[in-house]
């Protein structure tokens, strides 16, 4: 079974087809696919009674907020600039955010936005906490529950030896004052990434083990984010039992905040092949697009996007002709920037259109400027197959960031 579907939204239509009078690179939100994913979330969650928030570090494209408004209870932030985007654009709903370590200078400004706010550690929680439950707010400590399920991606998780992410329950015996656990409201805990229920439920259960104590008191548990919820062939129904079990045993609303599984498949990066360049056997192709500036996951997770009709080179093996084999690498001067070696059905040539799936998410939100690289517009795919660009970006964009000179 496809895990991603990634290219399932375009219902067999031929990229160029669609695409070919955009100007590249571009990103292509599509609205149907937003749709689906947040109809399955929102049976989710009326099914289990759980409320399922939208992660704002992976998908914060406000103009779609309206799309998946129906289908979610709120957002979840980041920091300051994240809880303000949510209160802005999704008034309607609960606003949740988490930080590492808050900024005494923002916090003022950061109780007009939030509705839940989670503390990283317990002195976070002794300096800010009263101010913050003062104001009406739901705290939340987020907890560690020292269980790693994590198998390549070391850099997102939050459970390795020495993390900075979340409190123990070492840490919670020598500093959790019972003062500072009357403060509380709920615990939450984020060790997830892509990943289907049963790494969930083997977390969940190591929660259960080092703070099921202290469960019973709580109003709420957030699962955090990382559930790839609308991936085919994800396990609801274990999900379903997690969230359950929570509810059954501490009597506790269970809160859920996935980022990608709200905007999974929902997106395309497009791209035009500038150059062709060989070198000792290998065929670059050279495009208009950078892993390092619109895609930078493929370098900081890594991984490699899927492609339109074509196959990475692992897929494809080395029965393949070697004519149709191209790495795709972007136009800036980082040698590393390359998104990977695939097979293509025939040769590549100048001027093609190259379509990369699943890219809405931890795409628009991360990318950057580096070598003066201008940021791909914003397309927004309609239900009816209508285009509609939702912002263009240029010069400005590019020298703003760095001064004020005009």
């Amino acid at each position: 079974m496809d895990r991603r579907a990634p290219f399932a939204p375009l219902h067999d239509q031929r990229p160029e087809d669609l695409f070919g009078a955009l100007p590249t690179p571009c990103y292509i939100l599509d609205e149907g696919q937003l749709r689906k994913n947040g109809e399955c979330l929102k049976a989710l969650a009326d099914r289990t009674g759980c409320r399922v928030l939208l992660a704002q570090k992976a998908f914060s494209n406000y103009d779609c907020y309206p799309i998946l408004a129906p289908y979610l209870s709120g957002t979840e932030a980041s920091g300051l600039f994240e809880a303000r985007l949510g209160k802005e654009e999704l008034p309607q709903g609960e606003v949740h955010v988490f930080c590492g370590a808050y900024r005494a200078s923002e916090f003022a400004e950061l109780l007009q936005y939030a509705d839940h706010i989670v503390f990283n550690s317990p002195a976070q929680l002794a300096r800010f906490g009263p101010r913050a439950k003062a104001a009406g707010k739901s705290l939340g400590l987020r907890i560690n529950p020292e269980c790693s399920t994590q198998e390549g991606h070391a850099i997102y998780d939050p459970c390795a030896p020495g993390s900075r992410l979340g409190t123990t329950r070492a840490q919670w015996d020598r500093q959790m004052t019972e003062p500072l656990v009357a403060l509380l409201d709920g615990l939450h805990f984020h060790t997830l990434c892509e990943q289907d229920a049963d790494d969930l439920e083997t977390t969940l259960q190591a929660v259960a083990e080092r703070f099921g104590d202290v469960l019973p008191r709580m109003r709420w548990l957030n699962f955090g984010g990382g559930h790839h919820i609308t991936r085919p062939g994800y396990d609801l129904a274990r999900l379903e039992r997690c969230i359950r079990r929570a509810q059954e045993a501490w009597g506790v609303t269970v809160y859920l905040e996935p980022g990608e599984a709200w905007a999974l498949n929902a997106g395309f990066l497009a791209a035009r092949v500038l150059d062709l360049v060989e070198n000792a056997g290998v065929q670059n192709a050279i495009l208009d697009a950078s892993a390092a500036c619109h895609m930078p996951d493929v370098i900081e997770m890594p991984y490699q996007p899927p492609v339109y009709a074509a196959q990475t080179a692992e897929q494809a093996g080395q029965a393949t002709e070697p004519s149709h084999r191209f790495r795709l690498g972007g136009p800036t001067c980082l040698a590393g920037d390359v998104i990977g070696d695939y097979v293509f059905p025939a040769s590549l040539r100048e001027g093609d259109l190259v379509l990369f799936g699943d890219l809405a998410i931890y795409s628009t939100c991360k990318n950057n400027t580096f070598n003066g690289m201008p940021l791909p517009d914003l397309w927004l795919r309609r239900a009816d197959g209508s285009l509609c660009r939702l912002t263009a970006f240029g010069y400005d964009d590019f020298k703003g960031r760095l001064g004020s000179r005009a």
